[in-house]
């Protein structure tokens, strides 16, 4: 896939609107029928466009390049942290917040917040390496 096609928030947006895509068609064909309830459908969505979120900008900003030289292994250790850490946390929000009788769209978005920020949260931690400057001094 050539970078300079479109620029970074192109490829953000292609890939938000496909994982999302993938995501329900899984809720519908799967987890649905599986039992799972439909407010937490959003989970799946969630979890993956937590990975678009962050695998987005590992791949396209030059300076995080050195994280594609990682062993395969570890990249999809970091794959398996997001996922569940976007599952954990959009599942926890949805638990916590379900009882108080707030709109589906705003128990969504409280949702989001909560799974991207536990998912950056472990990426963050397995690759603090990604996210120094050059002057940051450590």
């Amino acid at each position: 896939m050539d970078k300079d096609r479109l620029p970074r928030w192109g490829w953000m947006l292609v890939a938000l609107f496909s994982v999302t895509i993938l995501a329900n068609m899984l809720n519908v064909v799967v987890l649905g029928p599986a039992g799972l309830a439909e407010e937490y459908h959003v989970v799946t969505v969630i979890a993956a466009m937590a990975l678009v979120l962050i695998y987005v900008g590992v791949w396209y900003d030059e300076e995080r390049q050195e994280y594609w030289e990682f062993r395969t292994e570890r990249i999809v250790g970091d794959v398996i942290f997001v996922v569940v850490g976007a599952i954990v946390g959009s599942g926890l929000a949805i638990v916590s917040i379900g009882e108080f009788g707030f709109s589906r769209l705003l128990q969504d978005v409280l949702a989001m917040v909560s799974g991207f920020v536990v998912a950056w949260g472990l990426f963050w931690w397995r690759n603090p390496e990604l996210y120094r400057s050059e002057d940051d001094g450590r």
